[in-house]
């Protein structure tokens, strides 16, 4: 096929389709210069994180309201019940304003409901055998008379798997995948007079999308947000610079938005910031805005020489656009920025910054022990901290958009991304959500690579041909400085397939056809998209098949993989092989091949659940890093007593180039290191140190490790990840859980039960120990260590000062305690936690000369003779001097049961209240005055009744809400 020419966005050229090289060309060519130079250069500058900084983006995550399971609606009959439900605002059931929800769990989001659902051996073993069923959420927040007029957004950053949103009783939202955010303008439904505005959602976590754990419930972040109607709308940024003689051309792009009531001509200024608030350059342009309608501000910038964005130094700088309305500014936005340059090249491979770097990935699924999917944002730095300190320079999205925190903590510490969507569905709705995410991400450094599927039936004919050529089209609409691969499992070589609509042809489990591609299509840029699939159990040497235990040598694999060891040495061999993504970097629940219960979770990881290091951590680390010495023994030294004189399988793993292992002193034997397959030693067990020490070429000790034998358990010891947590209530960090012995060793089989407590200042949300065959809840404060560790996670709580102590029991050896600074940070800024009251909807008859019957009967047919009207609006009797408001509500069960009390602002006029029938009180003054009666305890509907008296000319009625409290 003939490939898109990656030039500035809106140019394009046919390219040949055999191509040497993706990349960006640094100025418009010819065609010939394209052949001549095979495409010249790729890059990107990223941005990321937008923040809108004179509008307001408030946290959404407090004071939710949790149902779980399904609460069905009730079944529409009769004329009066069908018509009045089918009208905007009056959803029924757990949908309705007015529903009491004062019973539900009260809790704060990000939250999983499936991970703390039990284990249950006949529930899907693909999402590690939890229930997931439905859940209902619902949230109240407040508007003021200062936000009429702006533009106000709810955004759901993932919810799975898919959901119904009802914002005031009107359906405003359904989210078609548990991946994608949703974006919901409530500008026009929002109610601004301090009345509640509810948000109801209803979550079916029945649906699934993938065959792995997805969690259930609202399990990213929630957002509110306040902009001016004049503004940059959400993902409105995108910034895409041609680098030129050394230099940055960036023509950038900004989509302003009006909701306002008159067209605007706005100004668009953008400017470039380094770390020390130094403008590196800026640019304006003009736009004109149509009411309800969009404007696209493009300008061009440059930038001399800028630090490039790079896997050592992470270097990232500032994109500030601004919207300005007559010089004052309604809207900015600050995005964070990289520069660097990719590119694929069918020969050598990839290169970032004109370096060539072997792409050394790790695909992943995004749940963690103890918290699910419902990941801290500190987690996803940890878990990239340790992919790199294994020497990973890659992570695959598996298979699905990844959150925007993990993004920030890849720009941040410098790993590249393979972003992948999830649905291979070329259908309306499925483009929709493909051309999201491209918006979202694609001015992220991290990000290097869009790929459009994993694994797909028709990834070898013709219609995934023509669904890849559609939907690479569609990414290149909004990006072009990226390549498009998609994660091909078979079909490659066939006439007509995927790899021929595709940039970067990728290959999942298909070593055995590496060269024969490359020699066909020798001008294709090919990489592992997907191997390995090796199985172990951390700390596991010997095979357990009751309980599931896979011994950790890296010699067990699934059929269609092999192991860590023999899948880099093919790609490392091969230079047209731009690299490899090992499945996985850690562990994740479902898919517990090839075992099933009791086994609820995956032995595929590099690292297990928690993170702790499994033999293949360590294979990789000897084999990807050459920056430091790496030096490990497996097994343990903890061999019972009948194992003296028998022989222990020992595996070294090094990046020296010699090796000699010492029992007690004495020298047991060398080899020279095999930098691919490792090296195996089979030494008599004595108790005692085993150490091993790794020797340059000449003979130097460059490493050395000691693994030793362990008494007793003695000690607990708590290992915090970090001497600090921020107390802004979100911060969270996992502590490492192990036993030591009486001379301080740790004691690698130790399984103790531990109790945790913790003291005020920070939360236990989570326990793991790693162990696929644990059935304990990971929501309480007991674990049990599995070959020898556990991990404890925990979150500050807002506002909290001083220190956190942790401490950890087990009978019969000394608690282990550790005690964490916390640091003052700023709380995000939140929606405040309104406490749910009932606001009266209303009726109003017609008027009339003489004195009405308020509590006359109206025909369930009638529609039109009593219209709706709503409090806090006074009422222009011009056509009479009488007129009754009428309300049928039901109270809180609280309030059926003890009573209330119902409060009516500023009623004005002469008035009769009537409640159930019954007159309540009688208001005798005809100025504006708060009036309040008693709600009696009772079961069921009440029906409110007010008649009021004015005068013909005057404005009387209910000026204020009616509530029930």
């Amino acid at each position: 096929m003939l490939l898109k020419s990656v030039l500035k966005r809106q140019q394009t050229a046919k390219i040949p389709q055999t191509i040497s090289k993706v990349t960006i060309t640094q100025k418009r060519p010819t065609l010939k210069k394209i052949i001549t130079y095979l495409i010249l250069s790729l890059f990107f500058f990223s941005a990321y994180s937008q923040t809108t900084t004179t509008g307001q983006k408030l946290s959404l995550d407090k004071g939710w309201r949790f149902h779980l399971g399904d609460i069905p609606f009730p079944i529409v009959k009769g004329h009066g019940f069908s018509y009045g439900t089918s009208k905007a605002g009056a959803a029924t059931g757990a949908a309705a304003v007015t529903y009491d929800d004062q019973s539900w769990r009260k809790l704060n989001l990000p939250h999983d409901w499936a991970v703390e659902m039990p284990f249950d051996s006949t529930e899907n073993i693909s999402q590690g055998y939890r229930k997931r069923g439905y859940g209902w959420y619902r949230r109240s927040f407040q508007l003021t008379e200062a936000d009429k007029g702006k533009n106000i957004e709810l955004q759901f950053d993932g919810i799975a798997t898919n959901a119904t949103i009802w914002v005031n009783g009107t359906i405003v939202h359904h989210n078609f995948c548990g991946y994608t955010s949703s974006y919901i303008d409530i500008t026009t439904l929002a109610k601004y007079d301090g009345e509640p505005n509810i948000i109801s959602i209803k979550v079916d976590a029945v649906t699934h999308e993938g065959w792995w754990y997805e969690g259930a419930g609202i399990y990213r972040h929630t957002w509110l947000v306040k902009r001016d109607a004049l503004h940059i709308i959400t993902d409105g940024v995108y910034a895409n610079p041609v680098k030129k003689d050394q230099k940055w051309t960036i023509p950038a792009e900004v989509i302003v938005a009006n909701s306002g009531v008159k067209i605007e001509n706005a100004s668009v200024e953008v400017k470039v910031v380094d770390q020390t608030d130094k403008v590196l350059a800026i640019s304006s342009a003009n736009v004109t805005v149509p009411v309800f309608g969009q404007a696209i501000a493009k300008v061009n910038l440059t930038v001399d020489n800028p630090t490039l964005w790079s896997l050592e130094n992470p270097k990232l700088y500032k994109i500030v656009s601004s919207v300005k309305r007559n010089e004052t500014t309604t809207d900015r936005v600050i995005t964070k920025a990289g520069f660097r340059t990719i590119e694929f090249t069918a020969d050598k491979g990839f290169f970032l910054n004109g370096k060539n770097i072997k792409l050394k990935g790790t695909c992943n699924h995004q749940d963690h022990a103890g918290v699910g999917n419902a990941v801290p944002d500190a987690l996803w730095e940890f878990r990239i901290r340790k992919l790199k300190e294994m020497g990973s320079n890659a992570y695959r999205c598996s298979h699905n958009p990844p959150s925007v925190e993990f993004l920030d903590a890849c720009d941040s510490l410098g790993m590249l991304v393979m972003d992948e969507n999830r649905n291979f569905n070329t259908g309306d709705e499925y483009i929709r959500q493909l051309q999201w995410l491209i918006r979202r991400d694609r001015n992220r450094p991290s990000v290097f690579i869009w790929s459009v599927f994993n694994e797909e039936p028709f990834q070898g004919d013709s219609r995934g041909y023509e669904m890849v050529r559609l939907m690479s089209a569609k990414v290149k609409e909004l990006d072009l400085t990226r390549p498009v691969t998609a994660a091909q499992s078979g079909g490659q070589l066939s006439e007509l397939n995927v790899s021929h609509a595709a940039d970067v042809v990728g290959f999942n489990y298909q070593k055995d056809n590496y060269d024969e591609y490359h020699q066909k299509y020798p001008n294709k840029p090919m990489f592992s998209s997907e191997d390995v699939s090796a199985v172990m159990t951390r700390g596991v040497y010997a095979a357990d098949k009751k309980r599931g235990y896979i011994p950790s040598y890296d010699e067990n694999f699934q059929p269609w993989g092999s192991t860590n060891r023999v899948e880099w040495k093919m790609v490392d061999q091969r230079p047209y092989l731009a690299g490899c993504f090992v499945w996985t970097g850690f562990d994740y629940r479902g898919e517990p091949q090839p075992n099933e219960w009791p086994s609820t979770g995956s032995s595929f990881g590099i690292m297990d659940l928690c993170g702790f290091p499994k033999t293949a951590f360590w294979i990789h680390q000897a084999q990807w890093r050459n920056d430091i010495p790496v030096l490990q023994l497996v097994p343990h030294w903890n061999w019972p007593t009948d194992s003296i004189g028998k022989n222990i399988r020992v595996m070294a793993m090094s990046n020296a180039d010699s090796i000699a292992l010492f029992l007690n002193g004495k020298l047991i034997g060398g080899q020279k290191v095999d930098h691919y397959e490792m090296n195996f030693f089979k030494i008599p067990y004595q108790p005692g140190k085993l150490t091993a020490v790794g020797y340059n070429k000449d003979k130097k000790a460059v490493s050395k490790f000691v693994v030793e034998t362990a008494g007793q358990p003695n000690q607990l010891q708590l290992i915090p990840d970090r001497k600090t947590l921020k107390n802004d209530g979100w911060d969270a960090m996992p502590i490492t859980v192990q036993v030591l012995d009486k001379k301080g060793v740790p004691v690698p089989t130790a399984n103790n039960h531990i109790t945790f407590e913790i003291s005020d200042g920070a939360a236990i949300i989570g326990t793991g120990n790693g162990d696929p065959t644990n059935h304990v809840s990971e929501k309480t404060n007991q674990r049990s260590l599995f070959n020898g560790l556990a991990q404890l996670i925990i979150q500050s709580k807002e506002g909290a000062t001083g220190t956190i102590t942790i401490t950890a029991k087990a009978d019969g050896i000394k608690l282990g305690s550790a005690t964490i600074a916390l640091v003052n940070s700023a709380v995000p800024a939140f929606v405040p936690e309104f406490s749910t009251v009932i606001n009266l909807n209303w009726i109003m008859s017609p008027f009339t000369n003489e004195k009405q019957d308020p509590i006359r009967s109206i025909g369930e047919t009638d529609m039109n003779t009593w219209a709706a009207v709503k409090a806090g609006s006074l009422q222009n009797f011009a056509t009479g001097n009488f007129t009754v408001f009428r309300s049928t509500f039901i109270p809180f069960k609280k309030q059926q049961l003890r009573g209330a009390t119902i409060k009516i602002k500023k009623l004005k006029g002469k008035a009769e209240i009537w409640l159930d029938g019954k007159l309540a009180k009688t208001k005798t003054t005809v100025t504006e005055e708060d009036v309040e009666i008693a709600l009696p305890p009772k079961e069921g509907e009440r029906i409110l009744n007010i008649m009021v008296e004015g005068s013909k000319g005057t404005s009387a009625g209910l000026g204020g809400a009616v509530t029930v409290e």
